[in-house]
C-alpha cells in the first residue's frame, strides 16, 4: 500500500505488521514489533517504536495526531518488560504520550495526557485531557480519571459511551476519507 512520507522501519529483527485497511497519515514513523489491526487511523505525525518491546493496537482503535507510543525493555523487577497493549475501539487523543501500558477494549485517552508503565486502562474508561497517570494505577471500568497525577472522579454515565462510540465510528470513517483525499493529491502533483 503506497503511504506517502510514512516511515515503516525494522529494527532489531522486527518489523511492523499493519492490517491494509488501517490508515497511516503522513509523518507517522512506525518502527519495530508493532502490529496495527483492521480500521485503525494513526494521524498526522504519531510516532510509534517498539525498539525493546512490542505494541499491539486494536481494530478500530485511533491515535491522534502528534502523539507518541512506546515501550520498555525487561528490567530484573520486570522480566517481560512493559508492552503497550491498546484494545479494540480504543480512543486516543491528540499530542498523548502512552508508554508501557494496556488500554483494554473502548478505553479513552485525553488530550495531551500520559499514561505510564504499568498502568491499566479498564473496558470503557477515560482518562481525562492533560491527566498522567502515573506508574502501576488501575483504573476500573468505566471510570473517569483526571488530573496530574490522575486521580479517579466518578464512573462514566451511558451518555459518555455512547460518545465514545460515535467517535470510534467517526473515525474510521474519517481515516478513509483522508486516505482517499491523499491518494487524489498524489495523483494530482504527479
Amino acid at each position: 500500500m503506497n503511504r506517502p512520507d510514512v516511515t515503516i522501519m525494522a529494527i532489531n529483527g522486527k518489523s511492523p505488521r499493519i492490517d491494509d485497511t488501517a490508515f497511516i497519515a503522513p509523518g507517522c514513523r512506525i518502527i519495530g514489533d508493532v502490529e496495527i489491526g483492521p480500521d485503525v487511523s494513526i494521524w498526522y505525525n504519531c510516532v510509534i517504536r517498539a525498539d525493546v518491546n512490542t505494541i499491539t493496537i486494536g481494530a478500530r482503535s485511533n491515535v491522534q495526531d502528534g502523539s507518541v507510543i512506546h515501550c520498555d525493555s525487561p528490567k530484573p523487577a520486570q522480566p517481560a518488560g512493559w508492552p503497550t497493549i491498546i484494545g479494540e475501539d480504543v480512543l486516543i487523543g491528540h499530542m498523548a504520550m502512552i508508554h508501557g501500558c494496556t488500554i483494554e477494549r473502548g478505553g479513552f485517552v485525553g488530550l495531551g495526557a500520559i499514561v505510564m508503565n504499568g498502568v491499566v486502562i479498564g473496558e470503557q474508561a477515560m482518562v481525562g485531557a492533560g491527566a498522567m497517570v502515573t506508574e502501576n494505577k488501575r483504573i476500573g471500568p468505566r471510570e473517569l480519571w483526571v488530573g496530574r497525577p490522575a486521580k479517579l472522579v466518578r464512573e462514566l454515565p451511558d451518555a459518555a459511551l455512547a460518545d465514545m462510540a460515535e467517535g470510534i465510528d467517526h473515525y474510521v470513517e474519517n481515516g478513509r476519507a483522508h486516505a482517499a483525499a491523499i491518494a487524489e493529491h498524489m495523483q494530482n502533483t504527479r
